[in-house]
């Protein structure tokens, strides 16, 4: 968990930080999965290319990026 909440702080400051820099993303939340070891981040981003540099620069691994749509009401 520690890993975790030290990878969560390292994702919002790189947004942050690209975002100063013009490149729209911000972290939203994440979910982790304990029984399987996965963990889902939730980002905010115009393009998959922006989340996909925000996850390099924080040096958070990922297998795929994927858009998702909010169905909050």
């Amino acid at each position: 968990m520690d890993q975790l909440a030290a990878a969560q702080k390292r994702a919002i400051q790189v947004g942050m930080d690209l975002t100063a820099q013009g490149t729209k993303v911000r972290y939203i939340r994440s979910t982790f999965i304990p029984g399987e070891q996965k963990c889902m981040c939730l980002f905010e981003a115009p393009n998959p290319e922006n989340v996909r540099e925000a996850n390099v620069r924080a040096d958070i691994p990922f297998t795929r990026i994927v858009a998702a749509h909010d169905l909050t009401p």
